[in-house]
């Protein structure tokens, strides 16, 4: 699978354990950077072209760090067409992508350790969108309210 993954200066080292995981795991890894660790940096700088990636198709699917994920998560959802979640725990990781086609995870560099983010990128990629009709239905309304038609 094609990732995307962003960060700024709160979420870097979390960022390079994920990118070296990922890319052993055989995924083909974008990196949006932040590249260094520069704690002047902001989170829309790397978080909206990974959301503009996922939506255009040029990645699969998103990972956004910031150092809570609030933000990263907040940003990524101003692009239309983002589902981005902050995610805290396994089973909202795979719920997100079925009932919600969420396609970029959110978390927080300076809240979550190496070995959970791992198994919660992993399960996120694994997930497949269930396309029930409840769902479609739900996901319709909110398409709505991107478009303006609410």
């Amino acid at each position: 699978m094609r990732v995307g993954i962003a960060t700024d200066h709160g979420g870097v080292a979390l960022k390079v354990e994920l990118v070296a995981q990922l890319r052993a795991a055989g995924h083909e890894v974008v990196d949006f950077g932040a590249h260094t660790l520069n704690p002047d940096d902001d989170y829309p700088d790397y978080v909206v072209p990974l959301a503009q990636a996922v939506v255009a198709g040029k990645v699969e699917r998103g990972v956004a760090i910031c150092g809570s994920g609030v933000g990263a998560a907040v940003c990524a959802n101003k692009v239309k067409g983002a589902h981005a979640c902050l995610i805290h725990d396994h089973f909202s990781a795979k719920q997100g992508v079925a009932d919600d086609h969420m396609n970029i995870l959110c978390m927080g560099g300076r809240t979550v350790g190496p070995c959970v983010a791992w198994d919660w990128v992993q399960t996120f990629l694994a997930a497949e969108y269930s396309q029930a009709p409840r769902h479609r239905r739900r996901l319709g309304k909110v398409a709505a309210l991107e478009s303006g038609n609410h």
